[in-house]
């Protein structure tokens, strides 16, 4: 039967052909491709020849990692949709340092997204990669166990931690410890403008209960009661929650007075939206925490529009110290998620020694203008 298109469609030269038309034998012309050491110059150029004669483009990449017991891929599973990889910045500077791991080592990178839809673990299980590494996900996300399973090599950044599977994370909650002494230092009504709590991955704004009055309702999906931080099921959310409420708490406040703001992804212009709930009404928020740079972007946006200035009416802090922090004054942790994908894919192919691996990410606070507030205001 014709083709719809109308075209015929072209038979895939086979290595035997290659062989006769070459006059060697089927194993030369393997050798040739595969172990082009076993074979003659003459050979080789023999081979060589014939193949570009008949159009043969080379041995099928599936036949030579059945014989192999390699794909020559490393997978990296998002936990996220596809897109994510290439919208998000905090997502592009790690995949960036994953890919240049497997450039330098002649590997393939592969892309596993996750939907949350029942296929996910299918998809994770039968790709075909020699290792993983798995961008943060939640603690009960099940292709996490599915990955496990595989026996194959594996690393998880950010969480969860799992026996088994190597992990790479930098120390959030003291980092959030140490950025939320900064933001919250003379601040009365805090605020926090967090990642997701959990796969639901809901959005909206709690209420943190004023200092002399009974606490505002909340808006939004979430509980208006207040935000626990130990019931987050993504690690990196949770710890930086528990680092922000150790620094409220050396002020002598209670995490109760702290309001949460929980956007569903790291995007400014949600940021924003929800900022500009933190920043109005009787309760409005003096100093705002954000656990991205780019969060706290849609805030200093929310606050512009507002006719808010930083630092003298809000003190505000980012995470991550990326290329828009330092031109907008903002106080940041710096960390390179770029460095900590290249460790993740070497660690995944196994050309870290354990002593590397064992070593601590490494970040530090960068204090700017965006949490100078006047003395006279502290």
């Amino acid at each position: 039967m014709r083709p719809v298109s109308g075209r015929t469609a072209r038979r895939r030269v086979t290595m035997a052909e290659v062989a006769r038309e070459a006059g060697v034998s089927v194993m030369t012309v393997s050798y040739a491709y595969g172990q082009p050491g076993r074979v003659s110059d003459e050979a080789r150029a023999k081979v060589r020849e014939a193949a570009e004669r008949l159009g043969y483009p080379g041995p099928h990449p599936g036949a030579r990692s059945l014989r192999s017991g390699r794909t020559g891929n490393l997978g990296v599973v998002l936990g996220e949709h596809l897109t994510y990889a290439f919208d998000d910045p905090q997502a592009t500077r790690f995949l960036s340092g994953v890919a240049q791991v497997c450039a330098d080592h002649g590997m393939a990178l592969t892309l596993v997204p996750v939907t949350g839809s029942p296929s996910d673990v299918d998809r994770v299980t039968e790709a075909a990669v020699d290792a993983f590494v798995v961008w943060t996900t939640a603690d009960d996300d099940p292709v996490v166990d599915a990955i496990s399973a595989t026996g194959l090599p594996a690393v998880v950044h950010g969480g969860p931690r799992r026996d088994g599977l190597s992990f790479v994370a930098a120390d959030d909650r003291a980092a959030a410890t140490a950025v939320g002494r900064e933001v919250f230092a003379g601040a009365r009504r805090p605020g926090v403008l967090s990642f997701p709590l959990d796969r639901a991955r809901l959005s909206g704004v709690t209420s943190g209960a004023p200092l002399d009055d009974a606490a505002p309702a909340g808006s939004g999906t979430l509980p208006p009661g207040g935000i626990d931080p130990d019931a987050s099921t993504f690690r990196v959310t949770r710890q930086r929650l528990r680092g922000y409420r150790d620094a409220w708490a050396e002020t002598g406040g209670d995490w109760s007075q702290v309001r949460v703001a929980v956007c569903s992804t790291n995007s400014a212009r949600e940021a924003e939206t929800l900022a500009a709930e933190l920043l109005t009404g009787p309760y409005a928020r003096d100093a705002i925490a954000a656990m991205s740079d780019e969060l706290a972007l849609g805030v200093l946006r929310a606050a512009t529009r507002l006719g808010l200035n930083v630092p003298g009416d809000l003190t505000l802090s980012g995470w991550d110290d990326s290329g828009a922090a330092a031109p907008a004054g903002l106080t940041t942790v710096a960390q390179s998620l770029r460095d900590q994908g290249a460790r993740c894919a070497r660690t995944a192919l196994g050309v870290l020694s354990p002593a590397d691996r064992d070593t601590e990410v490494a970040w530090h606070l960068v204090s700017r203008e965006s949490t100078r507030r006047p003395r006279g205001d502290r």
